[in-house]
C-alpha cells in the first residue's frame, strides 16, 4: 500500500512538472509583471522587466521608470500619455501602442506612456503631477465613464484603487489586492492556468444585483459627486496643459465639466467606422482601434497646438 500511494505521488509530481513546462513552452497564460506601490503611493511595476502575452505572439516591456514600453530617445518636446489597461496595452504589440503610434504622426514631438490596469481619473491626476517634472508640453489622459465614478470613495470605495474622498477632501491611495496569493499564480504558472480558466468567484449571488445597478442613470445619482470631483482637481491640479482624450460614447456631462475646469478634450467617434475597434472577445482595442484612435488624437492636437500658436 506504501508504495502504491509513494508511486501515485511520484506520478502527481511528474504530472505536475510536465504541465508546467507545458504551460511555459506554450505561453498558455500571460506573463504578468510585478507590481510596487512608490513612495508617493502611486502603483507602478518592478522596472525593467519583459515577458510574453498569453499565446506568445509578443512580448512585454517595463522599462526604467516601471511604466510599459520603451522611454523616448529626449524628453524634448515631451508629451506624457497616462491611462488604465487601455494605455498599458499589453494585449497589443509595442509597435500598436499610442506613443509609437503617435510618434509616427508627429514626429517632432516625443512620446512617454504611464499605463496601468485599474487607474481612476483622480490616480491619472496624481501621476502627471509627478510626470509635469518632467516638463511635458502637453499630457494626455485617457478616460471613461468608469474612470470618474471609481474615482469617489463615496459612490464605491474601492481598497485597489486610488480614490478621493470628498466628506474629508482627502486621496486615499490604493493598496495592492493580495500580493502574496499574486505572487504565487505569477510564478507557478500551471495553477494560474487553473485558475484562469476556472476563476472562483464568491460574488455570483449578488451578481445579478451589480448588473441591474450599471444599468441606472449614474449621471443623475451621483452628478453632485462628480461636479464636487472636478472642483478639487481645478483646486488641486494643474489643468490648462492637460487634454482628456475620451473613448466613444463618453457622458456628455463629462465632458462639459472637463471644459469648464481647463481641460483640453478630444471626443474620439468610432461610429462612423465600418469596422470594430475591440477584440470579439474583450472590449479593448486592436491595433486597427488604436490606430483609428491615434488618427483622431493627432487631429485634434494638431488643432490645438495651432490655436496656442507652438
Amino acid at each position: 500500500m506504501k508504495k502504491f500511494i509513494k508511486n501515485c505521488v511520484l506520478f502527481f509530481l511528474l504530472l505536475l512538472i510536465v504541465g508546467e513546462f507545458v504551460v511555459r513552452f506554450t505561453h498558455a497564460v500571460s506573463d504578468i509583471p510585478r507590481r510596487t506601490i512608490d513612495d508617493t503611493g502611486i502603483q507602478k511595476y518592478f522596472t525593467n522587466q519583459t515577458g510574453y502575452w498569453k499565446g506568445g505572439d509578443h512580448k512585454w516591456k517595463i522599462n526604467e521608470l516601471g511604466w510599459p514600453g520603451d522611454l523616448p530617445s529626449s524628453f524634448d518636446k515631451l508629451i506624457t500619455i497616462i491611462g488604465d489597461s487601455y494605455i498599458e496595452n499589453f494585449m497589443n504589440p509595442n509597435e500598436c501602442h499610442q506613443g509609437p503610434l503617435l510618434k509616427k504622426r508627429m514626429s517632432e514631438y516625443n512620446f512617454m506612456e504611464a499605463g496601468r490596469s485599474g487607474v481612476s481619473f483622480i490616480e491619472a491626476m496624481e501621476i502627471s503631477k509627478h510626470l509635469d517634472t518632467l516638463q511635458p508640453v502637453q499630457t494626455l489622459i485617457y478616460v471613461n465613464d468608469n474612470d470618474f465614478y471609481e474615482s469617489i470613495t463615496e459612490i464605491k470605495k474601492m481598497r485597489d484603487i486610488t480614490q478621493l474622498n470628498l466628506e474629508k477632501d482627502q486621496i486615499i491611495y490604493g493598496e495592492m489586492k493580495s500580493p502574496g496569493l499574486k505572487k504565487v499564480l505569477y510564478n507557478w504558472k500551471l495553477l494560474y492556468y487553473f485558475y484562469n480558466r476556472y476563476p472562483i468567484n464568491f460574488s455570483n449571488e449578488n451578481k445579478e444585483n451589480e448588473i441591474k445597478e450599471t444599468e441606472l442613470d449614474k449621471t443623475l445619482k451621483f452628478k453632485n459627486e462628480i461636479l464636487e470631483l472636478f472642483k478639487f482637481i481645478k483646486n488641486n491640479y494643474e489643468t490648462y496643459n492637460k487634454t482628456l482624450i475620451f473613448h466613444p460614447k463618453t457622458n456628455d456631462y463629462f465632458i462639459k465639466l472637463a471644459k469648464e475646469h481647463g481641460f483640453n478634450t478630444i471626443v474620439l467617434d468610432s461610429s462612423k467606422d465600418n469596422k470594430s475597434w475591440t477584440f470579439d472577445y474583450d472590449s479593448h482595442w486592436t491595433c486597427y482601434g488604436h490606430e483609428q484612435v491615434a488618427n483622431q488624437v493627432t487631429i485634434g492636437l494638431n488643432e490645438y497646438f495651432k490655436g496656442k500658436g507652438q
